[in-house]
């Protein structure tokens, strides 16, 4: 509370002063501020909690209402207690406020105290250490001291100087060291003078804390009387819960006792609608059974005639054999008589000495040539006579259009009917041009016979067509002319009836045939400018370089329809034009069809130019003059080319039809009345009158009848409709009738076609047969009436025949617009046998055809009849007695005497009870029927009953009198047996230990087909039957496995019985033995059931395998035995566990010994994983997907290639060669999966389809779950004790089983990279080197994952650089992982990625190297020398000897980048010899590297070497190039130094040796090379160059060696001096060096380019030498080139001991 309180404040401070001295200064004044501030949230927080005890008081009077006093006091109490707290609250909260201030003052204080005690302390322990810096110092220095006393007296200076300079080193350190330990102490007393003060402070405010404790202590008195306030509101709360909760049961009550009312009254429903359902259900099956039966009937018809079929086609085929035969035979003679043709033509074409080939060429392609012409001769003639059809139909339908329109039609209809006339004319003149270019005989065009009479005339010439045709014209317009006088229409425009036009003034030059053809011509040329015009303006649609051929503009709606119209009257719609080509458009509109110019009118305002999608709106008004359907089409040309819209005007008419065709009254009796009505329905919008009646017959019909038995029919035919030789014996006549009358009444113009005649065939055939099952199945429900009498029939005259099957009330009236009438039809039956009436309903609306329909029904006339003439008894058992009762009803008059009777055969089983009764008159007798089936029925009842189906069928005879009327009804019952076979009959479930349960199946079947309910009685307790406890029902001939589980509780042998039961207590007995074991284990679990465990993930469980047998006396507690067999021995056993192969459970150990009373620990591991077979099917599957998407990605691109070069060929070989690439393509691709699909077993681990198919599965892993079980042996004796290779003996029946219950899940991370390897590999990495690698995990769960990680070996060279925290779902992040070996060997981590549920295994490996290289150079590389600004190169070798790849760069010296800062040391000649590290000499004036190598970075495989090449190129004369070259491995480690020497000189000689007495380091000084003409001159005088040699004479040595020194002189390749003369060389002074004991061996030389000599000395000590005085003698060595130089050469030479030591 008072942290909160705090943050609540707005309390603001100074925190950068360091004494808390201001803060209490202010302490009044902020404190004042903090109450009024604070006071005013305190003061909302107190009318906060008034509200709450107020609400707390209203929901309490809420909830008390009725509840009694006590709620209402203890209301008062809590208010007053409420005020009390409230008053204590606004009291205190001032000084609470200024608490919190003074506590967090105080608390500030504190904390300034601690940190200067801190600092003091920090200050103190650096003084202590400065402390024993300065002793240490001390000491050195006295040490120092004495070493520098010790060596003067030595007298060793190098030393001594040394020592002088290290103690003014630790001088200077012990001054530094006082310095600093002064300051320190300076700090410490500031610090302790401030500590204290603030000590003194905190002193100060002692009263402070006093108060401060004083006001927490009131604090806290407080929050306890805000704690009892809160405890009373829960008291409240509680009354008010109690109150409701006491109301909610009240109506819990009264809602359980209503809902009880309610399910008791379901229940009663259910009862009794199940009892009505079973009734239903008892009739149903009794139809289905019947069903059934006509069905097996009919399938034996079918299969006999399938196997007539077979028959016929067999013998069919046999013929076709034969003619096959002699197909084949004339084939092969035709062949042999064209192959002999062909051999003749060829010896007669070599005879003539002629090309055989080409001749026999070109005469194949003359025949095919006449093929094709007579082929092209065939369809012209098809063509034409298509044509001529077509033009004959034409003008058949325009005539019969013209006959019919009004006068303004025919006015108007002129131009139009010489419009079609030139079209027909330029229509023959096509077709006999068309005849003139073929070849054969014109073909006459043939014409259904139902043409009319011009039809002959129209196979004429053109000239006489187009004659008759005018004339006609004419004729028709003369006989129209008094109609068209008689006509009221009025015009739409006045103005056009003042022009007087009369037809029979046309000028006979319009008619002539000269002037028809001009206007031919002139039209046909109109038409070829007309097509040329568009050919001009048509633009193609080409969408992605192909041309779009769909259309341009679509209409909304597609057809402009107008439905139901009146004449007279104006109709308009509107249609919605939109642009659907790709590009912008418009269009014109170009016309309507001709014969709807004088009905349509079109309102459009053209748009211009319309975008892709845009639309416009056109308004076609419509005003019909003649109630006549018309079609037609709206034209419009567009940019794109013409476009048209459909126009339908359809008028008013009738459309009628009835809901069914039959009407099936069924069977009834004599004398009933039965009703049934049909519905006439008009679907159109014009009404009309309609009448029914009976279809009318003549003295040739008859209606057959029968005095028992009738089979007749009563058909009565409408006149007209088919001829009297026609018999309507189906229900689909009259529709077929009503054709043939329709085909007869227009006879005149069109007779029904062939393919008509043909439907109708059809149809009469398919009725006929339906009429036959129709009167089958009248036939079959018959069955309970005498047949005997069938055939006696006779012949009634029509007056004499009664009509039984009559129309209602409603015969005629008027059927409206969209209306239906319902019609009655009665049928009254007088006569027994079976009636059938025909109708036909007649409108008055000359368009609506007669509609047709039939009805039937069937007369029963008996005195005495059955109203269930099949009596049912269901499903029957064996000796079980069933009842029924028959009832038997009479129309007689007066009492009749009824006799029953039984076959014979039956009397045994069945009885009817009584045999002999009266039944009165118009009354009904009841008999009962017993029947008690015994096992002999199928002996017994013989032919009645089927013992394929167990049905049985018994008729049962009712004599009626003394007559020989008879009643039969049947009796039907389906006999079956109540067995119930188990089986097997006996198990033996063998030996069972008692740790565990034995499981045996059997199959319980019932026999019969009633369902039976059984139960297994009397179980012992070690016997379990599942499922549900060996209690169930089984469905007819239903077979239940049933599990019988066996668990023995002692070692003995099981005998023992197990007992069935039926609903009608038949038992069945299953006989069962087993011999129990106990072991000498056992496990601690026999049941482990692990988590669910992400695949490649580790669950472990852990039991113990458990030795109790310490004792063999069987009276204290159970011992181990099988059965009844030995008990035993008491020792160590042994155990061993075989886990089965390709199973994903490892138990460890798995072999060990127990000792007894001990117990031994086995863990058991589960690790998932996918199958490798599905991993290999999977990875096969993916390859063969790639290979088949690259074959058509290839089969494509060729496709697109043969497309490109082919475009100019025509369309015919552009198809070949199509077709031909297609096939080439479907046979490469097959080839490609019959050749190069991979095989599953040749597949390796570490292959990327093999990595990648895993992953794919591990993603779509949906889980597993399996189980195992594993088997423990068990064997007396110890594991080790064992002899040799002999196992220890062990009972297969002590064998101990662990089952596992192992679910696998999909892992919630998995690896997205590397196709999912879960392993590390960072390969071969050198020591000391770092290598990462990015490994990308993605988390494949709907949930957020927070991710843990194992830990790594701290000291191993593994390291997690970048660990991630978090992953959401579907998310991938990448782990970081480092390696940086620091031994020569392999490195193996594991590392856990662990999450909430599952957790993922990475395997990380890693191999560290020693990387080693062999250099060809060891540590110099001289290149020599060479002319300056010339190159040359020199090449070595450095081979990779280790393990790994190297990557390495060669770096000089001379390039580094601190060679700048080098240079500003001490020169290294200055320097001693062992003091340089600089290698680096004379550079090129021109910055370029003297020195360069190829290649400067790179990789050596392992095994392999690199050559290199090192060029010398200097810029100016010098002879200490020099530079060193490191090789750097991995940019760190240097693996071997080169260092790089070259000279260079001016001129083709040299001389080398000797000691240099010059300086390493050139001047900085250029000076310029002299002139080529002064050095020919000899001009230029140089100072001659010293060289020192140096002789050792070894003194001493026996016997004496002279001492040896050697001089170069070279001449240097090179093609600059090519013309010049060879070097000379010669050395003076000669007598002199002899004299004083030097030999030289050549003085003289001369040497070619590229020579070197070497000028050997010796020296031997002449007699006259003292070995204390160097002998040193000057002699001159001059070289003659190019120019003339000369070297002065000292000759010293020194006597040195040989026992004397050499530096």
């Amino acid at each position: 509370m008072i942290s909160m309180e705090d943050k609540e404040t707005s309390y603001s401070e100074e925190e950068d002063q360091k004494s808390p001295l201001p803060f209490l200064e202010k302490k009044e004044k902020e404190d004042k501020a903090h109450g009024f501030s604070n006071g005013e949230e305190h003061w909302e927080e107190s009318e906060l909690e008034e509200e709450l005890a107020g609400g707390g008081k209203m929901g309490s009077k809420d909830a008390s209402e009725g509840g009694g006093d006590q709620s209402d006091s203890s209301m008062e109490s809590l208010e007053h207690c409420l005020g009390d707290i409230n008053n204590i609250q606004s009291m205190k909260s001032l000084d609470r406020i200024c608490v919190l201030a003074l506590q967090r003052n105080l608390k500030e204080l504190n904390d300034i105290a601690r940190e200067k005690e801190l600092a003091v302390q920090k200050a103190r322990d650096k003084l202590s250490t400065c402390q024993l810096q300065i002793k240490m110092l001390a000491k050195q220095l006295e040490r120092v001291d004495i070493e520098i006393e010790r060596e003067e007296e030595a007298g060793n200076v190098a030393a001594l100087s040394r020592l002088q300079a290290m103690r003014r080193r630790l001088c200077t350190e012990l001054e530094n060291e006082k310095d600093f330990e002064f300051q320190i102490f300076l700090t410490l007393k500031e610090n302790m003078l401030e500590m204290w003060q603030m000590e003194t402070e905190q002193g100060k405010y002692e009263i402070f804390h006093e108060q401060l404790k004083k006001y927490e202590e009131e604090l806290e008195m407080q929050y306890q009387e805000r704690a009892k306030a809160r405890i009373w509101k829960e008291k409240i709360a509680a009354l008010q819960a109690e109150e409701n909760q006491r109301s909610r049961e009240k109506k819990e009550e009264e809602a359980q006792k209503e809902y009880e009312g309610k399910h008791k009254k379901m229940l009663e429903d259910a009862e009794r609608n199940h009892k009505k359902a079973v009734c239903f259900l008892r009739k149903s099956m009794a139809r289905i059974h019947e069903k059934n039966a006509k069905e097996e009937v009919k399938t034996q018809e079918h299969m006999e005639r399938r196997i007539q079929a077979v028959l016929s086609l067999k013998t069919s085929i046999t013929s076709n054999r034969e003619k096959l035969r002699t197909l084949q035979v004339w084939n092969k003679a035709m062949a042999f008589e064209a192959k002999k043709q062909e051999t003749q033509m060829r010896e007669a074409i070599l005879a003539k000495g002629g090309n055989v080939a080409k001749e026999i060429f070109l005469h194949k392609q003359l025949l095919e040539h006449e093929k094709e012409k007579q082929a092209h001769r065939e369809r012209q003639k098809s063509r034409k006579i298509e044509i001529v059809s077509q033009i004959l139909r034409e003008k058949a339908s325009i005539r019969k259009r013209e006959k019919g329109q009004s006068c303004t039609k025919a006015i108007k209809g002129g131009g139009k009917l010489e419009d079609s006339l030139l079209w027909r004319m330029k229509t023959w003149q096509y077709i006999e041009k068309t005849c003139k270019r073929s070849a054969g005989a014109r073909a006459q065009p043939r014409c259904s016979p139902s043409a009319c009479s011009s039809a002959g005339e129209r196979t004429a010439s053109v000239g006489e067509i187009s004659g008759e045709m005018a004339h006609d014209v004419l004729c028709e317009s003369g006989e129209d002319e008094e109609e068209r006088d008689k006509t009221l229409v009025e015009p739409e425009f006045p103005g056009l009836w003042s022009q007087e036009c009369d037809l029979n003034k046309i000028s006979k030059e319009e008619m002539e045939p000269k002037q028809l053809a001009t206007r031919v011509e002139k039209k046909e040329i109109l038409e070829k400018k007309m097509e040329e015009f568009q050919s001009g303006i048509f633009r193609k649609q080409i969408v992605s370089g192909r041309e779009c051929k769909r259309r341009t503009f679509y209409s909304k709606p597609s057809c402009i329809h107008f439905k139901d119209f009146d004449v007279g009257e104006i109709y308009k719609k509107k249609i919605v034009l939109i642009n659907a080509s790709y590009s912008v458009n418009f269009f014109r509109l170009v016309g309507i069809s001709e014969w709807l110019k004088d009905f349509i009118s079109i309102h459009f305002n053209p748009p211009g130019k319309m975008s892709s999608g845009m639309s416009c709106e056109i308004v076609v008004t419509f005003k019909p003059m003649i109630n006549e359907t018309v079609e037609g089409e709206v034209m419009f040309m567009a940019q794109t080319g013409p476009f048209s819209v459909p126009l339908k005007c359809t008028a008013k008419r009738c459309i009628l039809a009835l809901d069914k065709e039959l009407i099936d009254f069924g069977s009834h009796v004599v004398g009933e009345t039965i009703s049934r009505t049909i519905n006439l329905t008009n679907s159109g919008a014009l009404g009309t009158r309609f009448k029914v009646q009976t279809s009318a017959g003549d003295s040739s019909k008859c209606r057959a009848t029968a005095k028992s038995s009738p089979g007749r029919m009563v058909t009565r035919h409408f006149s007209g409709c088919v001829p009297e030789k026609k018999v309507s014996n189906s229900l689909v006549t009259p529709v077929v009738e009503k054709k043939d009358q329709i085909c007869a009444d227009h006879g005149e113009e069109t007779p029904c076609s062939a393919a008509q005649e043909e439907q109708q065939r059809a149809e009469t055939s398919l009725s006929g047969g339906s009429t036959e099952g129709l009167g089958q199945d009248i036939l079959n429900s018959r069955a309970g009436l005498d047949t005997g009498n069938a055939h006696d029939l006779v012949e009634l005259s029509a007056e004499e025949t009664p009509v039984e099957i009559m129309l209602g009330k409603v015969t005629e009236g008027e059927i409206g617009p969209f209306s239906s009438v319902k019609l009655q039809i009665l049928f009254v039956p007088a006569i027994p046998g079976d009636v059938r009436a025909e109708f036909v309903i007649m409108f008055d609306n000359p368009d609506c055809k007669p509609l047709c329909f039939s009805a039937i029904g069937v007369s029963i006339d008996v005195p005495v009849w059955v109203p269930n003439p099949n009596v049912d008894l269901k499903i029957c058992m064996y000796d079980r007695l069933y009842q029924d009762c028959i009832v038997i009803r009479s129309r007689a008059k007066a009492t009749l005497r009824l006799k029953f009777e039984i076959r014979k055969e039956l009397s045994k089983h069945m009885e009817l009870l009584p045999k002999t009764g009266y039944i009165q008159a118009q009354s009904s007798f009841s008999v009962q029927l017993k029947f008690l089936p015994r096992h002999s029925l199928p002996e017994d009842a013989g032919s009645y009953f089927n013992e394929e189906t167990r049905i049985l069928e018994v008729p049962v005879t009712t004599l009626i009198g003394e007559t020989a009327k008879k009643v039969n009804f049947t009796v039907h019952a389906i006999v079956t047996t109540s067995d119930l076979e188990i089986s097997p009959a006996r198990i033996n479930f063998g030996y069972c230990t008692i740790y565990e349960a034995v499981q045996a199946n059997v199959k319980l079947t019932n026999k019969s087909i009633l369902p039976q309910e059984f139960g297994f009685v009397g179980l012992p307790e070690f016997v379990e039957i599942q499922p549900n406890d060996g209690l169930g029902i089984l469905l007819p001939l239903e077979s239940l496995t049933l599990d019988i589980i066996f668990k023995a509780n002692k070692a003995k042998e099981y005998s023992f019985e197990l007992t069935c039961k039926s609903e009608i207590n038949r038992q069945f007995k299953l006989s069962c033995r087993a011999v129990g074991v106990h072991p000498p284990l056992e496990l601690s679990h026999s049941l482990v059931q692990f988590a669910a465990t992400a695949l490649n993930s580790v669950s472990t469980a852990t039991l113990y395998v458990i030795n109790s047998h310490v004792s063999v006396n069987p009276v204290t507690h159970p011992v181990p035995r099988i059965g009844k067999g030995e008990v035993a021995p008491v020792g160590p056993t042994s155990f061993e566990f075989r886990v089965p192969e390709a199973c994903p459970v490892t138990v460890t150990p798995s072999v060990g010994t127990v000792l007894p009373g001990k117990k031994s620990l086995i863990e058991v591991s589960f690790r998932p994983t996918l199958p490798d077979q599905q991993i290999r099917e999977e990875a096969v599957r993916r390859l063969c997907r790639a290979a088949a998407a690259g074959a058509e990605i290839q089969k494509r691109k060729k496709d697109e290639k043969k497309e490109g070069k082919k475009s100019s060929i025509s369309m015919s070989r552009q198809q070949s060669s199509r077709q031909l690439v297609r096939d080439g393509g479907n046979k490469y691709l097959t080839s490609l999966n019959s050749s190069e699909q991979p095989k599953s077993e040749e597949l390796k681990p570490d292959s990327d389809a093999y990595m990648a198919a895993q992953a794919f599965l591990m993603r779509n892993f949906r889980g597993s779950f399996e189980k195992y079980i594993i088997p423990c042996f068990v064997a007396s004796g110890r594991i080790d004790e064992r002899k040799g290779s002999e196992n220890l003996s062990c009972s297969p029946y002590n064998t101990l089983y662990l089952e596992l219950h192992c679910p696998a899940v999909a892992p919630a991370v998995v690896v997205a990279s590397d196709n999912g390897k879960n392993t590390v590999d960072f390969g071969d990495v050198a020591i000391g080197h770092r290598m990462m690698k990015r490994i990308t995990i993605q988390n494949i769960s709907p949930e957020k994952l927070e991710l843990r990680f194992s830990v790594l070996n701290p000291n191993g060279p593994f390291l997690v650089v970048r660990p991630v925290e978090m992953l959401e779902p579907g998310e991938s992040k990448p782990l970081v992982i480092s390696f940086c070996p620091n031994e020569n060997k392999w490195f193996f981590e594991m590392l856990d990625v662990r999450t909430a549920k599952t957790s993922l295994t990475l395997s990380i490996t890693g191999h560290g190297v020693m990387p080693s290289i062999v250099c060809s150079v060891e540590e110099i590389l001289n290149m020599g020398y060479v002319i300056a600004r010339e190159k040359v190169t020199s090449t070595f070798k450095i081979q990779n000897t280790s393990m790994l790849t190297l990557r390495y760069s060669m770096q000089l010296d001379s390039l580094s980048s601190t060679r700048d800062k080098d240079q500003q040391r001490i020169p290294s000649f200055i320097m001693s010899s062992l003091q340089r590290t600089e290698f680096v000499g004379t550079q090129n004036y021109s910055g370029l590297s003297v020195f360069s190598i190829f290649p400067t970075e790179g990789e050596i495989v392992a095994g392999k070497s690199q050559d290199f090449t090192v060029t010398f190129s200097p810029d100016h004369e010098s002879l200490y190039y020099s530079d060193c070259l490191k090789v750097v491995l991995f940019g760190k480690e240097i693996a071997h130094v080169i260092r790089l020497k070259g000279a260079a000189r001016e001129h083709p000689m040299f001389v080398e040796g000797g000691v240099p007495l010059d300086v390493p380091i050139e001047s900085l000084a250029v000076t310029s090379p002299p002139s080529s003409q002064e050095a020919l001159n000899g001009e230029l005088q140089e100072p001659a160059k010293s060289i020192l040699l140096v002789l050792e004479y070894i003194e001493g040595e026996s016997p004496p060696v002279p001492a040896r020194a050697e001089l170069k002189v070279g001449s240097i390749q090179t093609a600059q001096f090519a013309s010049k003369k060879s070097v000379e060389f010669s050395l003076e002074s000669l007598p002199l060096l002899q004299q004083k004991g030097f030999t030289i061996e050549a003085v003289k030389g001369t040497l070619e380019r590229g020579q070197v000599k070497c000028i050997g000395v010796s020296w031997v000590p002449p007699a006259d030498f003292r070995p204390d005085d160097p002998l040193l003698v000057t002699a001159l060595l001059t070289l003659k080139g190019d120019i003339k130089e000369t070297y002065q050469i000292l000759f010293m030479g020194k006597v040195v001991s040989a026992y004397a030591p050499t530096k």
